[in-house]
C-alpha cells in the first residue's frame, strides 16, 4: 500500500479549528485539557499525508474523564495501541480525515509531538529537508507505514536535536521504534504485528 503524501494545504489549520472548537467544547469539564495540532499538517509549508492529528492533552488523573467526553460525542476509545499514555480514538466521522489521541502530559509521545512541530516550524532548512524525504519515500508504490517511519528515522533525529523537549536516551528510544526495533533491548520479532 503506497504511502500519500501531498504538497501542504492552506485548509489543514481550519480543519484543525473546526476539531478543535467541537472537542474544546466537549472537554469544558476537563480542566487541564489542551487540544494541540501536532503532526506534518501543523506545520505550515510542509508536505504531509492528509490527515491531521490531534493530541488531546490532559494531566494524568483527567485521562478517563477526556476518554468519557470524547465519548459522549461519538468519538470510540479504541484503547492505547501499544504506546503507553495516550489514547486513540476513531473519530464519529471522516470529514476531515483525523487522528484523535487523548494524552498524558509530559509523556515522551507528547513532548515528541511538540518537539518536531515547534522545530519544523521554526527551522525552514529543517522543514524542507523533512519534506524532500517525505516525497522520496512516497515516490515508491510498494512502501508500507513502517518502512516509511523508518525512512524519516535519520532526519527526525536531526529534528529532534534541535529541541531541548526530549533526552539524548529518549531520542534514542524513539529512532529505535521508528525502525522496528524494541526500544530498550533489540530488535523486535514483528514490529508490524502491533498490540494484543
Amino acid at each position: 500500500m503506497a504511502v500519500d503524501v501531498v504538497a501542504y494545504r492552506d485548509e489543514w489549520p481550519q480543519q484543525f479549528a473546526a476539531v478543535a472548537e467541537v472537542l474544546t467544547r466537549a472537554l469544558a469539564g476537563v480542566a487541564s485539557a489542551e487540544v494541540e495540532h501536532v503532526g506534518s499538517t501543523a506545520v505550515p509549508g510542509l508536505a504531509a499525508k492528509p490527515v491531521i492529528d490531534v493530541d488531546v492533552v490532559v494531566e494524568p488523573g483527567d485521562v478517563p474523564a477526556a476518554i468519557a467526553a470524547l465519548a459522549s460525542i461519538g468519538y470510540v476509545h479504541r484503547g492505547d495501541l501499544g504506546v503507553v499514555g495516550r489514547e486513540a480514538f476513531t473519530a464519529p466521522d471522516d470529514e476531515p480525515r483525523r487522528h484523535v489521541y487523548v494524552c498524558e502530559a509530559g509523556t515522551p509521545s507528547v513532548r515528541n509531538h511538540l518537539a518536531v512541530r515547534d522545530v519544523l516550524r521554526e527551522r525552514p532548512d529543517l522543514r524542507d529537508e523533512y519534506a524532500a524525504v517525505k516525497a522520496s519515500l512516497a515516490t515508491d508504490p510498494s512502501m508500507t507505514i513502517d518502512r516509511y517511519l523508518a525512512g524519516k528515522s535519520e532526519v527526525l533525529q536531526k529534528v529532534l536535536a534541535a529541541s531541548s523537549l526530549l533526552t539524548a536516551e529518549e531520542r534514542r528510544a524513539i529512532d529505535r521504534l521508528n525502525r522496528g526495533l524494541d526500544p530498550t533491548s533489540g530488535p523486535v520479532a514483528d514490529a508490524s504485528a502491533g498490540p494484543s
